[in-house]
């Protein structure tokens, strides 16, 4: 499905309203002056107030399952506004899909 390419300083959380962080791996390839994201970038979750019972259960990674099918970066796929993942606990238990709120809107992938 089509959708805006991600970069580095687009608006993504947890289900739970924590913020997410990409640390990507190249700085080459830009889009709006920012670093364009894939599935070769780290996503690091933080400050996630997810609870079960009593038991902290904080998100702290997303991973990225439905990425972009024909734009690669460095041989991955890079990452679209419409790309599905899964926020994953510390022990990689699914905690839900990531929330992405804010990315540019001029270049568009598929």
């Amino acid at each position: 499905m089509p959708g805006s390419l991600l970069h580095v300083n687009a608006t993504v959380s947890c289900p739970h309203g924590a913020p997410a962080t990409a640390q990507p791996t190249q700085s080459r390839v830009l889009v709006s002056g920012q670093a364009v994201t894939g599935t070769a970038d780290l996503h690091t979750v933080t400050g996630c107030p997810f609870t079960v019972g009593t038991k902290p259960q904080p998100c702290t990674t997303i991973r990225w399952v439905t990425p972009a099918a024909r734009v690669r970066l460095n041989g991955s796929p890079v990452l679209l506004r419409s790309s599905v993942g899964i926020c994953q606990s510390a022990e990689q238990i699914p905690q839900g899909p990531p929330v992405v709120s804010v990315v540019q809107q001029r270049v568009m992938g598929e």
